[in-house]
């Protein structure tokens, strides 16, 4: 498996790949320090998954969900970041991100999103339907 961790720092980053190392037997996880170097890697390479930053310098994670899904790419995205108000949640849903983390998080609680995600990716590789997004 394949995963891209996507965050302006570089110790978070590091911590990410680390849990999904030790826990989900992750071995192998690229890296992004902004949205437009996240988009870059995305073009060149062939993800499972990637973890995405919400606040980062040049390009927002949102920006990047937004041109990710645009550009046809279907792997689940979870967003990764410090705001757990409502209606960010939603703009981030209806941007085609899968699921969602509130830093700070245990590593119990990055590896439930991670196998609820991979549990949905397994079951339907098909995007979210315009309804789908509606009700979110």
């Amino acid at each position: 498996m394949k995963v891209l961790v996507v965050d302006d720092s570089g110790s978070m980053r590091k911590i990410i790949a680390s849990i999904l190392f030790t826990h989900a037997g992750i071995s192998h996880c690229d890296e992004a320090s902004d949205g437009k170097k996240a988009i870059t890697a995305i073009c060149r390479n062939k993800y499972d998954l990637i973890l995405m930053d919400w606040n980062m310098p040049k390009m927002t994670g949102l920006e990047a969900v937004k041109i990710i899904r645009n550009l046809g790419k279907t792997m689940p995205i979870i967003m990764v970041t410090t705001n757990a108000e409502k209606g960010q949640l939603v703009k981030a849903l209806k941007a085609g991100v899968n699921n969602y983390i509130v830093k700070p998080f245990t590593p119990e609680i990055l590896m439930a999103k991670f196998r609820e995600t991979m549990s949905k990716a397994q079951q339907t590789n098909e995007p979210k339907t315009e309804m789908e997004m509606a009700i979110c």
